[in-house]
């Protein structure tokens, strides 16, 4: 059993509108973090994660989860599933835990502003 505490949670601000606690854990297989949302993340373009498939639980709030050619309304207790190389971007205001495998690495995540 492994347990991260939330003081251990590893603060980043991914832009102007988006914080994401990152909970590290010594497996190479799933890793975990929340996002808060205010506004949209990326700003413009989509979002890309070459490697890893994400599972996203809508903790709070409501928004939308965007692709090249459609937007879907997310609001509390929905489940997202993103597939790797996948574009997206959320928009709204909207707390988000993520799971992701394998292991996230912000080398496999990019943002690409065209659409």
């Amino acid at each position: 059993m492994t347990i991260i505490q939330s003081s251990e949670a590893n603060k980043v601000q991914a832009s102007a509108s988006t914080t994401v606690w990152e909970y590290f854990m010594d497996d190479a297989v799933v890793s975990g973090a929340v996002a808060e949302i205010n506004g949209r993340y990326p700003e413009k373009g989509f979002a890309i994660n070459s490697v890893s498939k994400e599972l996203a639980f809508v903790i709070s709030g409501h928004g939308h989860v965007l692709s090249p050619k459609a937007q879907h309304t997310i609001t509390i207790g929905d489940v997202i599933f993103l597939d790797k190389g996948e574009r997206f971007a959320w928009q709204g205001t909207v707390t988000i835990f993520m799971v992701t495998t394998p292991k996230f690495d912000p080398k496999q995540h990019s943002v690409k502003h065209i659409p």
